[in-house]
């Protein structure tokens, strides 16, 4: 995104309902665990960025947003370089799929995991914690 102010980035912290409450899915990249996000590319709205980069990221083509299209925006990072927005999605699909970037030669991403809010609090750094913890409440999920 172009302009005054920090890069943006849009992503999803996407929810799956199990009988036994929520499940988070956490990607990895490194020692770093984040949900799926992407740079919002020039006339692109972040919603729209947000679902595609679930799309190319992890194969989830079913999400929805049944609790509305809120965001959390975190502050700023990278020196006030950048700036992430997320919004609660839905997902009924388990299985993901981490595709080879065609930039990068590899897959984007090392790892997933669906977790418990309390797992992904363990997992997550302050930054990225607190929109995990926005769309627990946004999206009615009982706490662990």
């Amino acid at each position: 995104m172009t302009g005054k102010g920090p890069e943006l980035s849009a992503g999803v912290v996407v929810i799956r309902p199990v009988p036994a409450g929520c499940r988070f899915l956490l990607l990895r990249a490194y020692r770093y665990w984040d949900f799926p996000k992407g740079l919002v590319e020039s006339g692109e709205d972040p919603l729209e960025t947000a679902v595609r980069e679930v799309a190319e990221e992890t194969g989830i083509a079913d999400l929805t947003f049944p609790w509305g299209t809120e965001r959390y925006a975190t502050e700023p990072y990278n020196r006030g370089r950048k700036q992430a927005v997320y919004f609660a999605g839905r997902t009924a699909q388990g299985e993901v799929v981490l595709p080879v970037s065609a930039e990068l030669g590899r897959p984007e991403h090392h790892e997933y995991r669906w977790v418990t809010a309390a797992e992904g609090r363990d997992l997550l750094g302050d930054r990225v914690r607190g929109a995990l913890e926005w769309a627990r409440r946004y999206a009615g999920c009982p706490p662990d």
